[in-house]
């Protein structure tokens, strides 16, 4: 079964990121938010993070990376094409600093077909290098 929401939301964040500038507006939170970024600042964001919930048992999806000899695992992924019912992500590798934490894009990417996707929460925008 096409999971038509989640497509069409992933669709606008895939616009976002490729036209991705500042802006001041006050615009509502939330997946469908008309930029990235929070309103009322001078930062440029690129990334719009998402986690993915499997249909089966409602759990996050994981999928591995690997950077300059280091593996690991992530549950947050950039969102970089959608074509039907499926999306190509790439893997995003959590750094926390001071209980900070940022992402950087990883060489890792994963086709999905959405179906199997039950659900999706969206991060706060990020700017990924």
């Amino acid at each position: 079964m096409e999971n038509q929401n989640i497509s069409d939301t992933l669709n606008l964040i895939v616009t976002l990121q490729k036209n991705a500038c500042c802006s001041d507006n006050n615009c509502p939170e939330g997946c469908t938010r008309p930029f990235l970024g929070p309103a009322n600042n001078l930062i440029c964001y690129n990334t719009r993070p998402v986690s993915l919930f499997t249909c089966c048992t409602g759990t996050n999806w994981e999928f591995p990376y690997e950077i300059n000899g280091t593996t690991g695992t992530s549950t947050v992924f950039r969102v970089e094409n959608v074509e039907g019912n499926c999306a190509t992500f790439r893997v995003l590798i959590p750094n926390t600093v001071d209980e900070e934490t940022t992402y950087t894009l990883s060489n890792s990417y994963f086709t999905i077909d959405l179906s199997c996707v039950l659900a999706m929460q969206c991060l706060p925008d990020i700017y990924a290098i």
